[in-house]
């Protein structure tokens, strides 16, 4: 049995620290395992735990504090075949809980090694989640507002696979830290140690001490036998097989000519509901199929069906290098919310900007050409509003034609919704021979 430790580069700890244990502890569970060492990542966090990574001849990853499962998580579902172990303080516990939850609730294939010192001990002692409540800690009275968490009690009830708790001294810690790696699932060993340079210069605590804590503590062993199931990486593979079928990509071709076509900036004004957002792409496609460049930049609220909803669209023969709207050619103002939005824009705009509003909506002076028409009088239903002024607008020959929309609404829309878009088609033609 080999050892994996780096001698150019010795573990390094206070004197009387458990982490000196609890590497060699570790070290030698990797090598009655005999894993690869080219197969083996070593993930710390910050922190005394996290020196781990410069102490092991494997591959390493150090990050940020309480994000080690995190990184750790992309590397086993990246590479499936790595060995990933995971060592992480109290500290970074506590500022990574959420991913410690997700990570049980997974049961991807990864062994998390706690080491519990009681303290954040490389910042000054302060409590972390798992001082208890009558230590003296750095941080003056907090931890005795608060009870501290019991990990494996937690790990478990979230659906970890492997859960055990020893004192960091103990003489089988190398056994229980191969089975953990050993186990195919999420595995969780919490480590109770001494931080001899700040928690023990002010809390009586020893070895037989760190025992009777482990002893007084509901007893954690390893495997739970309620939480067994499969891993995460496999089933999430085989998951993928029976259901992800990608559709094909839609190409758009060059496919109608436009000739002397001029760049267009299109602004659709509206609201919540009134599919803005489908109009949008009604309109880049009708662009792309004339053989254009498009962009498209969307604004609605993160409620989504209340406020305004806004699409500004370019179509131009050259490149587009910026998406938002800065001299539009075009503006339909269909529900004064999305003119509210865009109320500046008025201002903007040139006597040859092209304006559609709806009769009810009211829209701020500006020296543009403004046709009014009356959706409701044409029995047009609201949420079909954006894609009756499309119609205007190739009637109108305006940025787009009747055979570039065709085209659109063929690509996005099929069977029922595309026969109803050709009769909303139809009553704006109708509408529109009465003008």
């Amino acid at each position: 049995m080999h050892s994996y430790l780096n001698t150019s580069r010795p573990p390094v700890y206070c004197p009387g620290c458990t982490h000196e244990s609890i590497t060699a502890g570790l070290d030698r569970a990797m090598g009655s395992l005999n894993l690869p060492a080219d197969k083996t990542v070593m993930v710390t966090d910050i922190g005394c735990s996290g020196l781990f990574d410069t102490f092991f001849n494997v591959h390493a990853l150090h990050g940020l504090h309480g994000r080690a499962l995190t990184y750790a998580t992309g590397l086993k579902l990246a590479d499936p075949s790595l060995n990933v172990i995971v060592t992480m303080g109290d500290g970074g516990l506590g500022i990574g809980g959420a991913h410690v939850l997700a990570a049980c609730r997974r049961n991807l294939d990864l062994t998390l090694i706690i080491l519990n010192n009681f303290n954040f001990g490389m910042t000054g002692g302060q409590c972390s989640v798992t001082t208890p409540a009558d230590a003296v800690a750095g941080s003056e009275f907090l931890n005795q507002a608060e009870i501290p968490v019991d990990i494996c009690g937690i790990a478990e009830s979230a659906g970890a696979t492997y859960v055990a708790r020893c004192s960091g001294l103990d003489t089988n810690l190398h056994e229980i830290v191969a089975a953990g790696i050993n186990h195919k699932g999420f595995a969780v060993i919490e480590t109770l140690g001494m931080c001899t340079g700040r928690y023990t210069k002010k809390n009586r605590l020893s070895p037989s001490v760190l025992q009777q804590m482990v002893e007084d503590l509901p007893p954690k062993s390893g495997l739970v036998a309620r939480n067994q199931r499969p891993e995460y990486g496999e089933r999430y593979r085989e998951l993928c097989l029976q259901n992800c079928r990608y559709p094909e990509p839609v190409t758009v071709g060059h496919q109608v000519d436009f000739p002397d076509y001029h760049r267009q900036e299109i602004a659709i004004l509206g609201s919540a509901g009134m599919r803005i957002v489908t109009a949008g792409e009604l309109v880049c496609h009708a662009g792309l199929a004339a053989g254009m460049n498009v962009s498209m930049k969307n604004d609605y609220n993160i409620t989504v069906l209340r406020g305004q909803s806004v699409s500004e669209i370019q179509i131009s023969p050259r490149k587009i290098g910026y998406a938002g709207s800065t001299a539009p050619t075009v503006v339909l103002a269909l529900s004064d919310e999305g003119v509210q939005q865009r109320k500046k824009l008025f201002a903007t705009l040139s006597p040859g900007t092209f304006v559609l509003k709806d009769k009810s909506v009211n829209i701020p002076p500006c020296t543009a050409e403004v046709y009014e028409v009356d959706f409701k009088e044409w029995k047009i239903a609201k949420p079909d509003w954006a894609l009756a002024a499309l119609c205007f607008l190739a009637t109108k020959e305006q940025a787009i034609n009747w055979e570039m929309l065709d085209i659109a609404l063929k690509a996005q829309f099929q069977g029922k919704i595309y026969l109803s878009a050709l009769g909303i088609a139809d009553k704006i033609r109708c509408a529109m021979a009465t003008l």
